[in-house]
């Protein structure tokens, strides 16, 4: 909920921010340890949906990091649940976060980081344990996004159980591109494929002049039993987030 992500992930990292600045609000102790007091943080940063917001679209990474902590707390069965108001906070910030990274190879990076939190967001408790960067082949190959596949329901239950399509893992690749990802960066993703790692995956980018003509392309691959790749661009990723925001998570899927 609000409070416990404010005091437990906002105010904590907050902490460290001040003390990395070495900010008027550091204390140092006896020991010569420095502390920044919560207390001392609230008033210059309240409990209010406008400063969770900014916070929430400012550090991804702090989200990525809460979410973990609540997939934690459910394999100990300490259910910790996130009410509609707060999905809605979280994928308004990740909205105004993905609209704020322009496309191109400087911003590469912010793009991941950021993909992390959305797809994460967007699919659990469907696919969990988002893993960064992993190596396959020896070391010969690297997949961008990896995610294990827990459903026991839904599109990504049926791929496996009804369609015999394998997908214990979903690899996810992602192009900050300022044109259009085409066959190359569809190669790229279905050649992560596997037996044992499985056959779907998605292809993160940016935009689309002829989505259509990627489409069929993808449709192509998976005829010719090379994979299945569902693109998600930012228009369909903001869809997909006003969906979960709303409360429709039934629509995402």
């Amino acid at each position: 909920n609000h409070q416990d992500y404010y005091n437990n992930f906002v105010l904590s990292y907050l902490q460290a921010e001040n003390i990395d600045a070495n900010s008027s609000l550091v204390h140092t102790l006896k020991n010569g340890r420095k502390v920044v007091y919560k207390r001392d943080l609230i008033p210059t940063f309240k409990l209010t949906k406008e400063n969770l917001f900014r916070f929430c679209r400012d550090h991804p990474d702090v989200m990525q990091r809460y979410r973990e902590h609540l997939e934690e707390l459910e394999k100990r069965g300490e259910g910790h649940f996130i009410g509609r108001e707060d999905e809605g906070l979280i994928a308004e910030a990740l909205i105004t976060a993905i609209r704020n990274i322009q496309p191109g190879n400087n911003n590469a990076s912010e793009y991941h980081r950021l993909m992390i939190g959305i797809v994460e967001f967007l699919f659990f408790p469907n696919l969990l344990y988002p893993r960064k960067e992993v190596e396959i082949n020896q070391g010969r190959k690297r997949i961008d996004i990896t995610m294990e596949n827990g459903a026991w329901r839904g599109i990504f239950y049926d791929l496996h159980e009804v369609r015999q399509l394998p997908c214990s893992f979903v690899p996810i690749e992602c192009k900050n591109y300022g044109e259009d990802v085409a066959n190359p960066e569809l190669d790229q993703i279905s050649g992560r494929f596997s037996p044992v790692r499985g056959k779907f995956g998605m292809l993160c980018c940016r935009r689309f002049r002829d989505r259509t003509t990627f489409i069929e392309r993808c449709r192509d691959t998976f005829k010719e039993e090379r994979g299945l790749v569902i693109p998600l661009d930012d228009d369909t990723i903001i869809e997909l987030l006003r969906f979960a925001g709303d409360g429709q998570r039934n629509d995402v899927d």
